[in-house]
């Protein structure tokens, strides 16, 4: 993606055939939890955190997990996978009756916690980025941006309750008619 450091994880595989994006999974991440800034949501996901650096990574330094994208604290942008690859951010998850949500999602993680507010840069950011991709696929549109906690309930709470949908929409709203003008 145009504008993103990219940093390659390994942890992908091609998608089906035939099965663009059509659907965004909003997550939220934090390393350790409720810790911002430092460099281990990218060791996580190019899998190189060192379990003795944390006690919690003993936890998950054996994942091997991935986003396609990650917006950090400040807007920065962060891509590990191609958009056109299945990134492993979903996990056991379904969409309107269709499993595996990996092969047909785009995943951006905000580093960001449950209860800690999420930024305005990030907020922004996301709403920039998502109306780029629901250009370049139609078939997703504002009512196929979700949270993990939609496709994987009971398992998964990210982004959380610190998420304010109504903000992000009202964003995405203004960023879609400002590109259409």
């Amino acid at each position: 993606m145009s504008g993103a450091r990219y940093a390659p994880s390994p942890n992908f595989d091609v998608r089906p055939p035939d099965c663009a994006p059509d659907l965004i999974v909003v997550h939220g991440i934090s390393l350790p939890p409720g810790e911002f800034g430092g460099p281990w949501i990218e060791a996580l996901f190019c899998n190189r955190l060192d379990a003795h650096e944390h006690e919690y990574f003993s936890t998950i330094s054996d994942l091997r997990v991935s986003a396609h994208l990650l917006i950090r604290r400040e807007g920065e942008v962060v891509q590990f996978v191609a958009l056109s690859k299945r990134a492993w951010h979903a996990g056991l998850s379904s969409w309107q009756g269709r499993r595996d949500c990996n092969d047909f999602s785009i995943g951006i993680e905000l580093e960001g916690s449950d209860f800690i507010h999420y930024t305005s840069a990030q907020y922004d950011t996301l709403a920039s980025l998502c109306g780029l991709l629901m250009h370049r696929w139609p078939a997703i549109s504002p009512a196929r941006i979700v949270g993990h906690s939609d496709i994987a309930p009971g398992r998964k709470s990210d982004p959380g309750p610190s998420f304010e949908w109504d903000r992000f929409r009202t964003l995405l709203r203004s960023f879609i008619g400002q590109s259409r003008t």
